[in-house]
């Protein structure tokens, strides 16, 4: 499997809804493994605050809740959708509860984290993906969504 085919793997939704990343996405995906009590969740403002700026410019930002990472995401998928519309305000679209890596990891993790790319480290890495499926950047979790670094990087991808 190669990482151009990785806009077109299946996704569920955590609301049953079955798409892919280039049904959700005009133009660019933030792809963001995420979790609800994790020192970097309070990142889900910045995320909602950029899906919002981008979206109409064609940027949808995507979060995979994941439990990988230190338990960090122990809920069902209505608990997670509470947690984050209500502390959060989230809007975009979030994926059911997912692995990230090792054998159980989701398709596109693993065509993300192929062909030799490093697993992904903690919750909150997030992937910048064109909507042919092509990575333009992976930030770390302690890039921040308002980071100048990451808003270039997305202007980029929607210029």
């Amino acid at each position: 499997m190669t990482i151009q085919t990785v806009n077109t793997l299946p996704l569920a939704l955590n609301d049953g809804t079955q798409t892919t990343l280039a049904g959700l996405a005009d133009r660019a995906v933030l792809l963001v493994n995420v979790a609800s009590k994790c020192g970097f969740t309070p990142q889900y403002d910045a995320l909602e605050a950029l899906h919002e700026k981008y979206q109409a410019q064609g940027l949808t930002v995507v979060g995979v809740p994941c439990n990988q990472f230190g338990g960090q995401e122990p809920g069902t998928s209505e608990e997670i959708v509470e947690f984050c519309r209500k502390n959060f305000g989230v809007t975009f679209p979030l994926a059911d509860k997912a692995e990230v890596n090792g054998d159980g990891a989701h398709p596109i993790y693993v065509a993300l984290t192929g062909n030799g790319a490093e697993p992904v480290k903690w919750n909150f890495e997030k992937f910048l993906i064109t909507h042919d499926g092509v990575v333009q950047h992976r930030f770390a979790s302690d890039v921040t969504p308002d980071s100048p670094e990451l808003i270039a990087a997305v202007e980029a991808a929607l210029a």
